[in-house]
């Protein structure tokens, strides 16, 4: 897959079947509009195009950074991770798009003959029911149609019962891994849930109990992490070696009060330094909440249970 992040870098096309959104997750319901794009472009033999946009269109028009009601805006997928599983579906072309507010000021008209016309070179769309665009999302499926001959453009409509048939939305898993639910999070994104991190030194204390752990620092401010407590995951080295894994997220109330929270692997089955690489973890199953413990060797003891149980969960 080509990825383009300057659209005056992009190729020049004259056939491209095209669609865009924001993709974030790239979940079972946007997995539908991807493979009718890939189909629809093999039909045509053309070139799949994909159409995103970075940063987050909510991020630049919404509040400032520190309003609380972007709390609600974390995101599903890094911008890595959204080319990644992008890239999977066969898409040809990837266009990033500066999200700017400027470019948020472009009325359908001059998204249609700038982008998808002058840029892209599109000559089919494939879009979900629900899709907007232009200032003020003014312009749709109906404005495509009534002037797809002057566009020259074949427009088609993911139906919305195409894509309510998985029951999917990015709200829906957000609310699932925010309530300890890994397994809808699961169903509905197609995969397991990733979150990518660097290890960075701790406090060094699960090696004193034969627990080391691996300390997570996310790079990645708005990338949703799953509510607190205790997991079940795959963790993947830097190396590409895959180990079973518990994961706490957490305040580590056994240890002192008013602590910040955490993120702390430990890898069942692995020895080695680990400090100063990425690692990132596949979510699985919660195991149970957080819980105060009367001291280490109490501590100790439940971890030794909730290794057994993170095997039988990854089993």
């Amino acid at each position: 897959m080509h990825v383009i992040h300057d659209p005056a870098a992009f190729p020049r096309l004259t056939n491209a079947v095209v669609t865009s959104g924001t993709f974030d997750g790239v979940h079972r319901g946007h997995q539908r509009i991807l493979a009718r794009l890939r189909e629809a472009a093999d039909a045509a033999g053309a070139p799949a195009v994909v159409i995103t946009y970075w940063p987050h269109p909510r991020l630049v028009l919404g509040p400032p950074p520190s309003h609380p009601e972007l709390l609600e805006l974390q995101l599903l997928n890094t911008l890595d991770e959204r080319i990644a599983h992008l890239a999977a579906f066969g898409v040809d072309y990837l266009l990033i798009v500066p999200f700017t507010r400027e470019f948020a000021q472009w009325t359908s008209e001059e998204y249609i003959q700038n982008l998808l016309l002058g840029t892209v070179g599109a000559r089919q769309l494939v879009i979900g029911y629900d899709h907007r665009f232009g200032k003020n999302r003014e312009g749709g499926f109906d404005y495509l149609t009534r002037h797809a001959a002057r566009y020259g453009l074949a427009v088609e409509e993911i139906p919305r019962a195409d894509v309510d048939a998985v029951g999917v939305s990015s709200t829906r898993i957000r609310a699932a891994l925010r309530g300890h639910d890994t397994g809808t999070a699961t169903r509905y994104l197609g995969y397991e849930y990733p979150l990518t991190g660097r290890v960075v030194k701790g406090q060094q204390l699960g090696r004193t109990i034969g627990y080391p752990t691996a300390n997570l620092a996310i790079d990645e401010p708005l990338k949703l992490v799953p509510a607190q407590g205790i997991y079940a995951v795959w963790a993947t080295t830097a190396a590409g070696t895959r180990h079973p894994a518990m994961l706490s997220i957490g305040v580590r109330p056994t240890i002192g009060a008013g602590l910040a929270q955490t993120i702390e692997v430990n890898l069942l089955d692995f020895s080695g330094d680990l400090y100063g690489q990425l690692l990132t973890l596949e979510f699985v199953a919660w195991l149970r909440g957080e819980e105060k413990y009367d001291g280490l060797d109490a501590l100790k003891a439940q971890l030794a249970l909730d290794a057994q149980a993170a095997r039988a969960a990854l089993a």
